[in-house]
């Protein structure tokens, strides 16, 4: 019994430490299969702090400036990602289009707009529900696909188009739009990530873009800095 004892005293002493530690260090390594992910896929926005509440100010005050400028006649949603802003929805009028996008392009901390907007009737309840569906579908598959980063890719779906935003190495947003492309019911993947070297990954997972996507234009190509745009064939 008392052998027993003064096990139970040793075992709790050496225990007690670590797990001070753990309560200390804040966040442990996500941890995989029994490993920790490695730098490049680490579970985590790799926009700084201060970027993402940027981005939301910027949806906030970009909402505001669609109702005034088209109220019940149209819908606009907004996506930015480390300032790239995505407009999506329907519009009245093609001035109105054009309208939208100077207002955003206004707003403090925009870098660049993707006027994705179109010109005609609301879009139907159904056509938006399934859209909410495919997201769903296309960000369930990111995360089941090895070496995506999920937690830093935005989804985003209008009218079966699947857009993809965030800040990944060139090899993350190949296998990242390969595998949407992959998802049954969409129409088209269009990428519209920030290229980032797996080198400033490993020291700063909010290291600022080295170049961006880049394909050939097209006329499917969102009308705003099509040149950093890359659109991938649906399987």
């Amino acid at each position: 019994m008392a052998m027993n004892h003064r096990l139970s005293q040793l075992l709790i002493a050496t225990c007690i430490p670590v797990v001070s530690l753990g309560a200390l260090s804040g966040c442990a390594p996500l941890v995989v299969g029994g490993a920790a992910a490695t730098t490049a896929v680490v579970a985590t926005d790799r926009r700084t702090a201060g970027e993402q509440v940027e981005d939301q100010t910027i949806e906030m005050k970009a909402g505001s400036e669609m109702r005034k400028l088209v109220g019940e006649k149209g819908r606009v949603n907004t996506v930015s990602y480390a300032g790239n802003v995505l407009l999506m929805g329907d519009v009245p009028t093609e001035q109105d289009k054009q309208r939208a996008e100077e207002l955003v392009s206004k707003i403090e901390k925009v870098k660049r707009v993707y006027n994705q907007l179109r010109v005609g009737e609301i879009t139907p309840l159904s056509v938006r529900t399934n859209d909410s569906w495919l997201s769903t579908k296309v960000t369930t598959t990111l995360i089941n696909t090895k070496d995506v980063p999920t937690r830093t890719i935005v989804v985003a779906t209008e009218r079966g188009v699947v857009y993809l935003l965030g800040r990944v190495t060139q090899a993350e947003s190949e296998r990242a739009g390969k595998a949407a492309a992959g998802v049954a019911g969409i129409n088209k993947v269009v990428k519209l990530f920030e290229i980032v070297s797996p080198e400033s990954l490993a020291t700063d997972t909010s290291a600022a873009p080295v170049q961006e996507s880049s394909a050939p234009a097209s006329d499917t190509q969102p009308d705003s800095g099509s040149a950093d745009v890359q659109t991938m064939p649906v399987q």
